[in-house]
């Protein structure tokens, strides 16, 4: 019991530092927005504390089917920590903060193709926008879309070669995912291979679809709102990382799926040999 909540302690923690960490770092970040940012980060730690020192989920999927949470975390605070270091620019003193714009910078050059997700993310700014938003804007979404392929690589990795979530003993559904209700409606392996494709390509199309939606809509939304740094760090940040996440649910359904599929078909073929054995015994007496 200790161990949970020294657990939770640690991922609460976590979870508010992440969402705090741009208006503490940024120092465009006024002291009332501060003091906002801070009560949300104390508010998401406050439920997740409560979630993890629970012994039943009630929201958070794959709670004990690691590494899922922890690598779609992980993809997420460090897009958000170079994102930051992006917006407040390469400053000459601090090495690490140079780095890491620096490497925006180069992912962006990479990824950034005719009808790539990076370019659309750029016709989100009106013509008239200033250069050096454009151009952090464009870094942003570099290597933001740059760690959600990483991330979903890095699952696929642990997917097909080391056999997850093989070596976290026996999966169960209901506790690791406790919004799915294997009993309702069709067959539990036909529900969840739908929903595994339905999430793969949301997540494959949303990083299109997003920056479009927001184009057509620039009457009602207004795409200026990018200039304020945190706004920019969020709404880069979520546009990456969270069709991500929908990739790696859909993989992980994919993959339960596979699973519950396979211990049919043993059972089934144990059962048909029970069978078997038990016709060629009866044959045998009835022989003698």
């Amino acid at each position: 019991m200790i161990t949970q909540l020294i657990n939770a302690l640690s991922r609460a923690i976590m979870a508010a530092v992440l969402v705090a960490l741009p208006a503490l770092v940024l120092p465009s970040a006024s002291f009332d927005g501060t003091q906002i940012v801070v009560l949300v980060a104390l508010v998401v730690a406050f439920l997740i504390f409560l979630e993890y020192s629970s012994t039943y989920p009630s929201f958070v999927e794959f709670r004990y089917a690691p590494p899922i949470n922890r690598l779609r975390f992980g993809a997420l605070f460090i897009t958000v920590t170079v994102l930051c270091s992006v917006c407040t620019g390469p400053a000459p003193d601090k090495t690490i903060s140079a780095i890491a714009a620096s490497l925006a910078g180069l992912t962006a050059d990479w990824l950034d193709l005719s009808f790539s997700p990076i370019r659309l993310m750029q016709l989100v700014l009106p013509t008239d926008a200033p250069g050096h938003l454009q151009s952090t804007l464009r870094d942003a979404a570099g290597f933001a879309y740059f760690m959600s392929l990483l991330t979903i690589a890095v699952f696929f990795y642990l997917v097909r070669v080391k056999g997850w979530p093989a070596g976290n003993g026996a999966f169960n559904v209901w506790i690791n995912l406790p919004l799915f209700d294997p009993t309702a409606g069709l067959d539990v392996v036909a529900r969840l291979q739908r929903h595994a494709l339905i999430n793969i390509v949301l997540g494959f199309l949303l990083p299109f679809l997003l920056p479009a939606a927001s184009r057509a809509f620039s009457g009602v939304i207004d795409p200026m709102m990018l200039e304020n740094p945190q706004t920019l760090i969020w709404v880069v940040s979520l546009w990456a990382i969270l069709p991500a996440s929908l990739m790696i649910r859909g993989m992980a359904m994919n993959r339960i799926a596979q699973m519950i599929l396979q211990k049919r078909q043993r059972t089934y073929a144990a059962a048909q040999a029970a069978n078997d054995a038990d016709g060629a015994a009866s044959d045998a007496l009835q022989t003698v």
